[in-house]
């Protein structure tokens, strides 16, 4: 007879038998419970606890009534108003989340952020579901590495060779059928053109032939996969609420993420075609190289760089995931983001012609096309148009990150705890959220004076028109659209030039009117970023009314 002994593993297995499956699930369900509530007990204790709006939501917190508002800026400013410069709100499923509203304060959070204050897992998984581990998505010293190694390519020397790029997108626009020709055929000698689609088109055809010298001829008429893909985004608004849904939860459980749905498929659907164009794209740079043994110039360009980082020698070496997702990154900022811009500042000047009739005559009076330097220097009118458009309408609203230890912000002013007292600085523990609003900053009355809210270009050129509390804003031109810090946007220069060049072209050959009138309401959409949508239209629609200029 077998004598199995107490130690043996049978004996174990037949012990954790006896106890059960659910008793064992048990007690480590009480384990993670346990570790969870002493994080939350050290969370507590460590943290300042500021005052802040109630919960609304059991769920939610506050966080749907955010993301659903029409002007979620404002909101995070009237909370300021009320409970000063920092302040906690109630986020999803028990968290809470510090905002910062103070200009110090968010000065020293940027100066840390990629080291101390770092993605959250929700923002880590999105980003690389969809563009993969590169720039975004990188963190401390690989960020670093990959920022030095692209940052030729954005240097006023880059930026001042493509500026002929942005032009010849500019006037290929204008010179397609629904401008100037459907215009000419126009018994009113007037036409209504959907704007938003063509800027997409100029933005994207843009960032293919200066980044990467690849003519997507999305001006031409040619649909590529990935174009398809990127107009798809916010052209179902029910979709787009239930996945707004959907992201709240998972900023609690990120492995939501994974789940399949409509959103998803789309994401991953333009990770691919992504994926795919990157990839042929760099085949035939590779492929071009070997055979032109180009120059130092051509190193200098985008492709040229990341081709250059995949050397196993190179000093700045990127492994070849990491060049296809900078390709990636690329595609979706130099897409969307000036795009959006654009299509708010045609948005604008047809609500204000008085401002409209001013930069055509800056612009007429000028004369010939004004060079990379005199974009930057000589035409201050187009300068201040371009950033009231960047200070009211970021195309990226808000950020949230995680704080990767323990620190202390400083504030510029003292701000009332839970408790009663005041403090000139909050404690921060390690996974503790912040957040910061881009979008309430750029547009606070307590920042920028009572006239924040207006469409003002005026108040850019006179050292008056920038109020004193604006000016401790520490991002560029005191704005929070580039952010701040290690993170500022490399593509900045890059994109305010395009900006520019688009809008001399189409401001000095065009009048733009709202088709319906100045007064037709416009609210936001949610596209792959937030887009500007004519209430009434489907999608993300902005029909304008166009004339050329004589």
């Amino acid at each position: 007879m077998k004598v199995i002994s107490a130690s043996s593993p049978l004996s174990l297995w037949t012990t954790v038998r006896s106890v059960g499956a659910f008793n064992v699930a048990c007690s480590f369900v009480a384990l993670w419970a346990l570790v969870k509530v002493m994080r939350a007990l050290r969370w507590r204790l460590k943290t300042t606890q500021l005052r802040g709006p109630p919960r609304t939501s059991f769920i939610y917190g506050v966080s749907h009534d955010v993301a659903s508002s029409k002007d979620s800026g404002g909101m995070y400013e009237r909370w300021a108003m009320e409970y000063g410069v920092a302040y906690m709100i109630p986020s999803v499923l028990g968290q809470t989340r510090i905002v910062l509203f103070d200009p110090r304060a968010i000065a020293y959070f940027y100066a840390r952020e990629t080291w101390t204050y770092v993605q959250t897992p929700l923002s880590l998984a999105l980003l690389e579901a969809s563009i993969g581990r590169g720039l975004l998505w990188s963190q401390g010293e690989a960020h670093k590495r990959q920022r030095k190694a692209l940052t030729p390519a954005f240097s006023n020397a880059a930026i001042r060779k493509l500026t002929s790029v942005f032009y010849d997108s500019a006037y290929k626009a204008r010179a397609k059928g629904a401008w100037d020709t459907a215009i000419e055929s126009s018994k009113d000698g007037d036409t209504v053109i959907e704007v938003q689609n063509w800027m997409n088109h100029i933005s994207l055809d843009t960032i293919g032939i200066a980044g990467f010298s690849h003519d997507f001829g999305s001006l031409d008429g040619k649909r590529a996969s990935v174009t398809e893909i990127f107009d798809t985004f916010g052209n179902d608004q029910k979709a787009s609420a239930v996945n707004q849904v959907v992201l709240l939860l998972a900023s609690a459980f990120p492995i939501i993420t994974k789940i399949p749905s409509k959103h998803r498929n789309l994401v991953k659907k333009l990770g691919v075609a992504m994926g795919e164009i990157s990839n042929d794209l760099l085949i035939r740079s590779r492929r071009e190289k070997d055979v032109n043994m180009s120059g130092k110039d051509e190193e200098k360009s985008i492709i040229g760089l990341l081709i250059k980082s995949e050397g196993q020698d190179a000093e700045l070496h990127m492994s070849k995931e990491e060049v296809v997702a900078q390709m990636k990154v690329l595609l979706v900022a130099g897409y969307e983001t000036t795009s959006i811009s654009l299509t708010w500042a045609l948005i604008e000047l047809s609500r204000h012609p008085n401002v409209q009739t001013r930069l055509r005559e800056e612009l007429l009076v000028f004369g010939a096309d004004p060079t990379y330097d005199q974009l930057k220097a000589n035409l201050s009118y187009l300068d201040a148009v371009v950033h009231e458009i960047l200070r009211l309408h970021p195309p990226v609203g808000e950020f949230t990150r995680l704080a990767a230890a323990d620190d202390v912000i400083p504030l510029s002013e003292p701000v009332r705890t839970v408790s009663g007292e005041m403090t000139d600085s909050i404690c921060i523990a390690k996974g503790t959220l912040i957040t910061i609003s881009g979008a309430a900053i750029n547009r606070s009355s307590a920042i920028w004076g009572p006239d924040a809210k207006e469409f003002k270009p005026d108040r850019w050129l006179t050292e008056d028109g920038i109020s004193g509390k604006a000016k401790e804003v520490q991002g560029h031109r005191h704005l929070l659209t580039f952010v701040d810090g290690p993170r500022t946007c490399l593509g900045k220069d890059f994109a305010i030039t395009e900006f520019k060049t688009v809008l001399s072209v189409l401001a000095k050959s065009f009048v733009f009117e709202m088709r319906d009138g100045p007064n037709t309401p416009v609210e936001v959409a949610m596209g792959l970023l937030p887009r500007p949508r004519v209430v009434g239209e489907d999608g993300i629609g902005v029909p304008l009314r166009v004339r050329r200029y004589e």
